[in-house]
């Protein structure tokens, strides 16, 4: 995927005058790096003191710590797995190879890379996956649990071959702030949990490519930060990562100045990043995840530095983790709501562990859970780590007194019935900042699960570049459990990360508590005509009523409902029979949808692409979709009645 020359004039447009400025100076400053690459400057007597305190890696439960060391044996004989394609080469990684195409990335000056260009890179978050250096930290943490030798050297290797072929300003790796700062903060804690290894200083403070490589990270950092309508989670993970190896590894003349400038802009854009309410501005439920561990990570280097913090850090990673408490269901997840890419901050985890859980139980390690938070049995290796280096937080915090349902200034509200049924309704605004990267044309959109299940399911993401026809479903209103007008989005598209223009939505009633918990929203996405959707859950008959509205002119009506992939759907006429098993146990449903309309059911087809499910970045599935067709006529509405079987 490349950019035309029209991307490039309605990117502009979404610019304010200093960001533009910005990019200028960017641009100015790339062209002279190019013909002037600075040296790394002397440094004696580097060390590291950012260590563990005494006892940690023992407080570590052992049922997580099992996991951990299985996956690392995987790492060690070669195999992993990014985004659903499955690797068995990284015993000795390429680290320019894409291999899902067999493409390997141009070398060069890396601001002259195309990496938006599958054609000429390959798949670029293939590519840039493996260097972010997480899995190296999983081997780092297998060592610090096991003392075992071999992780340790595997670690070593790979970032000495890391590092040779990878010298600064050269190639892919030096394109993405995002990815030098999660970079910068595993190797942080890379050296920390390596510290009981005879070779861990030689590999580090005593090595000068080491050493040349960590300043050059910086630097790059301090000179090209995300602006403007660009500052979202991917500056919160350039500072955090600025800000953690300015703390870690001090050994250099500016460290001191970069380490302030990174906290001023932590706290800055922590603070522009997340809602009153806790909830993160992206309205993407994984972003908030990534801010909120980036967020975390960042707190516990200032802590182990004894580098005082803003009050407002706190109180910020505070409110996101008391909402995150609030939302997710009672298996705790959360909402899929938006883009998501499977991006961690730090993972020193083995495969199975929950990450909504671990985030919630370092919460209550860190801040103190609250009554009314759901209860996490799960365990996982992060959380003691994070909290033996983490200071507890002022409990004269104030924080909800009970679990809050309706987040008025993200527009998102829970309603809860019996019988574990969980629904997220959706009139918040379009996404964050002009361009809204990561939104979905999704206003007015329902998310329903039972007791963890998928029901009405928000399909997810799947991929970002290379397949512009799956960016485009997976984002677009027909892609969600919403209503669609003459066959349109209701907010524009002008690229991938790009809208040119935002629905702006309206919550009318959200009252989540009661017999019948109600919730009422519009938006004016199509021009001309207002859409307006009222859902009522009803506690005693388990039964979740929808009813849709359009004002305006007669339009072409297209209503959705993407079932989740566990779901089997037999569509007779206009009503539908669910049927799934939880935990060896049938379940049902009835869908009862509209007459007014024709219903057919999809599931699995690729051109266009409609009927699909992506668990996770890079991997989908068929699921059933039900699609209902027809028109408005400006006096009755539709209704849809889904009622759960006990």
């Amino acid at each position: 995927m490349t950019m035309s020359v029209g991307w490039y004039l309605r990117r502009l447009s979404r610019m304010g005058p200093r960001e533009v400025a910005g990019r200028v100076g960017d641009t100015v400053r790339r062209r002279r790096w190019r013909s002037a690459p600075p040296d790394c400057p002397s440094t004696t007597g580097a060390r590291f003191t950012a260590v563990l305190p005494a006892g940690t890696i023992a407080a570590v439960p052992a049922d997580a710590a099992k996991r951990l060391v299985a996956e690392a044996d995987r790492l060690m004989d070669g195999h992993a797995e990014f985004f659903g394609v499955v690797r068995d080469d990284m015993a000795d990684p390429d680290w320019w190879r894409d291999p899902k195409t067999g493409r390997r990335a141009p070398s060069g000056y890396a601001f002259d890379v195309p990496y938006r260009s599958e054609d000429a890179v390959g798949d670029i978050k293939q590519i840039w996956e493996p260097s972010r250096h997480q899995y190296l930290t999983r081997l780092a943490a297998a060592y610090a649990v096991t003392g075992n030798e071999r992780y340790a050297e595997r670690v070593a290797e790979h970032l000495r071959s890391w590092w040779s072929a990878n010298p600064p300003l050269r190639g892919v790796h030096w394109i993405s702030g995002i990815e030098l700062g999660i970079r910068l903060l595993s190797w942080v804690w890379i050296r920390r949990l390596l510290d009981g290894w005879p070779g861990a200083a030689d590999l580090f403070e005593g090595n000068p490519v080491a050493r040349n490589q960590i300043w050059h990270h910086q630097r790059w950092l301090a000179a090209f930060p995300s602006r403007g309508s660009s500052a979202n989670n991917h500056v919160i993970a350039e500072t955090a990562g600025q800000f953690a190896a300015s703390c870690a590894f001090d050994w250099f003349p500016s460290s001191t100045r970069w380490r302030a400038e990174a906290l001023r802009s932590l706290d800055r854009q922590l603070r522009g990043n997340t809602y009153g309410s806790g909830l993160n501005r992206e309205l993407a439920t994984e972003y908030h995840g990534l801010v909120l561990e980036l967020g975390l990570a960042a707190l516990a280097e200032a802590d182990a530095a004894e580098v005082p913090v803003p009050a407002s850090v706190r109180l910020v990673l505070l409110r996101m983790t008391d909402a995150l408490a609030a939302v997710v269901d009672n298996r705790l997840r959360p909402p899929r709501q938006g883009d998501a890419d499977d991006g961690h901050g730090l993972i020193v985890d083995g495969a199975g562990t929950d990450r909504w859980a671990s985030l919630l139980a370092t919460g209550d390690a860190v801040f103190g859970r609250l009554d009314w938070w759901p209860e996490v049995t799960a365990t996982d290796v992060r959380t003691p780590l994070l909290a033996a280096l983490v200071k507890p937080t002022d409990p004269s915090a104030t924080r909800p007194a009970s679990r809050p349902a309706h987040f008025a200034d993200a527009g998102m509200t829970i309603l809860r019935g019996p019988e574990e049924i969980w629904c997220r309704c959706d009139g918040g605004p379009h996404g964050f900042l002009s361009i809204a990267a990561h939104a979905h044309a999704d206003a007015l959109s329902v998310e329903v699960r039972h007791d963890g299940v998928d029901v009405l399911a928000d399909p997810g993401t799947y991929c970002y570049h290379g397949q512009p026809e799956w960016r485009q479903y997976f984002r677009s209103t027909l892609g969600h459990n919403t209503l669609q007008l003459d066959g349109t989005d209701q907010s524009v598209s002008g690229g991938p990360f790009l809208w040119t223009r935002h629905a702006e939505s309206r919550v009318l009633v959200a009252d989540p508590s009661g017999e019948v918990a109600r919730w009422s929203a519009e938006h004016d996405g199509y021009e001309g005509s207002v859409h307006r959707r009222q859902v009522e859950l009803t506690a005693e008959s388990q039964e979740l009523r929808l009813v849709d509205e359009v004002s305006g002119p007669r339009r072409t009506v297209h209503l959705a409902f993407h079932l989740g992939p566990a779901i089997t759907a037999d569509l007779v006429g206009n009503r539908a029979q669910l049927t799934w098993t939880r935990d060896g146990e049938d379940r049902s449903a009835v869908l009862d949808l509209p007459e007014r309309l024709s219903w057919q059911a999809h599931r699995g087809e690729s051109e266009p692409p409609l009927g699909w499910y992506s668990s996770g970045f890079g991997r989908k599935e068929p699921a059933t979709t039900l699609i209902g067709t027809g028109s408005t006529d400006g006096t009755a509405g539709f209704t849809t009645v889904l009622r759960f079987r006990g």
